[in-house]
């Protein structure tokens, strides 16, 4: 598995534009469509929890690192994906939740979330050090953030040797993106990309500081560098990958032995931006709100079908789903409130339709949830015809009309997020052939379990 993700990373490093996409998320649609569509290209797929989603509190999913990686494995089973084709990877692991306490508590605590990412199986780890904590001076030497890297790998190090996992080798990722994770919060223009003596200065500080605590060999795993190349979203703006900005980075890293560049925030961009950006040896490409606002646009065009199809039913209670995710966000404003900005109208506009998607937060949401299925069991109850398909999903139309596809509400989101997807896959290099059934047709979502909705049981977990 380490082996197959070193072999790709190699490929890219002599130009022959191979890459890997990261699936961060933990959102049960999103997993079960990226199963989907890694067993379609008979692929690797790496899965990534980040810190604040999974730590050994619960983070805002409720999941500890074995709780994720088991409720993971769970869905490979429903998806009938191979376990062995699944990368875990922990994304700015290190003290970010915990910035605003006092540097030593602040890194006991990471320390701690380090190790139980390593002993549930995690083998991609980002050691984010890069912000400053409680007490530090500013601004944070580079120096301070390589050594507090270091103690990490270290404790890594040492779960990985003690851990029943510890079949599973760990792959190391330094640096960090300069903007926040999760999208901007205001207008963009440009993106400054991460300057050469940026990474340069990132690359010798942090070996120096792994050398020192004689982590010689921990340093051979360091895989990847992060880098801002010069991308980012916003609400309603993109900044696209501009190759110019990024000819001294991508000449820079050719020179250096076994790392390439990861990159964040690559939602939103085209294909051929990613395509390019794997070229110039951005070879992990992480995406995450891209997924879920494909999410959230599939069920906003399920219910907006299901207003029109059954609505004038009395003997049907309709899910009302668009007006229970915006009470519900309104009730509870802590995961949207910072990130939006403006008058009352345009805050209501970005809750629903923002790129930065803040609805990701809540669809673990209790009554949110129990909105969904209500949906997705009336349209799975009275199947949406395919004239009303056309009208808000016509891709999917276009899918259902060449035989790749069922009228499953399920299906159709899967559908949607394999759209992303599919764009990811090929940039990288890993679309393969399709997997096909006896018929011809491309497998579908509700054919894998043999029954019309196969997760209609467990849809009610994050």
């Amino acid at each position: 598995m380490a082996q197959r993700l070193l072999t790709i990373l190699d490929k890219n490093k002599r130009g022959q534009g191979e890459g890997i996409y990261s699936v961060c998320s933990a959102n049960r649609f999103v997993l079960q469509a990226s199963m989907l569509q890694a067993k379609k290209d008979d692929s690797l797929l790496l899965i990534e929890a980040t810190s604040n989603q999974v730590d050994q509190f619960g983070g805002y999913t409720g999941m500890t690192p074995q709780k994720f990686s088991a409720f993971v494995r769970a869905i490979s089973v429903e998806t009938h994906f191979p376990r062995e084709n699944i990368i875990l990877g922990g994304d700015h692991l290190g003290p970010n939740v915990w910035q605003k306490q006092p540097a030593d508590k602040a890194m006991e605590k990471a320390k701690v979330q380090i190790k139980a990412y390593v002993q549930a199986g995690f083998n991609k780890i980002h050691l984010d050090t890069s912000m400053p904590l409680g007490g530090d001076r500013l601004p944070l030497k580079a120096e301070i953030s390589a050594e507090r890297a270091a103690q990490l790998c270290e404790v890594a190090e040492s779960a990985w040797q003690e851990s029943p996992a510890a079949g599973v080798t760990p792959v190391y990722v330094i640096g960090t993106e300069v903007p926040v994770p999760g999208g901007a919060q205001e207008k963009l223009e440009t993106i400054q990309p991460t300057s050469v003596s940026d990474v340069q200065e990132t690359l010798e500080v942090t070996k120096n500081a792994f050398e020192k605590k004689r982590l010689t060999e921990a340093w051979k795993r360091v895989i990847a560098v992060v880098v801002q190349p010069g991308v980012e979203f916003s609400d309603d703006s993109v900044v696209e990958y501009d190759s110019e900005n990024t000819g001294a980075l991508s000449a820079f890293i050719k020179n250096i032995p076994q790392i390439v560049y990861e990159a964040h925030s690559t939602d939103y961009q085209t294909e051929a931006a990613l395509t390019k950006m794997v070229e110039d040896h951005f070879a992990v490409l992480k995406v995450g709100p891209w997924l879920t606002f494909a999410l959230r646009e599939a069920v906003f065009a399920l219910a907006k079908m299901e207003d029109e199809w059954i609505g004038y039913r009395k003997d049907v209670d309709l899910s009302h789903i668009i007006d229970v995710i915006e009470r519900e966000m309104l009730n509870n404003p802590e995961y949207w409130k910072k990130h939006y900005q403006g008058g009352n109208p345009r805050k209501a506009f970005a809750r629903r339709y923002s790129y930065s998607d803040r609805v990701r937060y809540y669809w673990t949401n209790e009554i949110i949830r129990k909105a969904l299925q209500q949906l997705l069991d009336n349209l799975t109850r009275y199947p949406v015809p395919y004239s009303l398909i056309s009208q808000f999903l016509p891709d999917q139309y276009a899918a259902i009309r060449r035989n790749e596809l069922t009228q499953e509400p399920l299906d159709l989101i899967h559908h949607k997020i394999r759209q992303v997807l599919g764009i990811y896959a090929r940039a990288t290099g890993m679309a393969g052939k399709q997997s096909k059934n006896s018929e011809g047709k491309t497998i579908c979502h509700s054919e894998i379990q043999g029954r019309r909705n196969p997760f209609r049981e467990s849809i009610v977990e994050p």
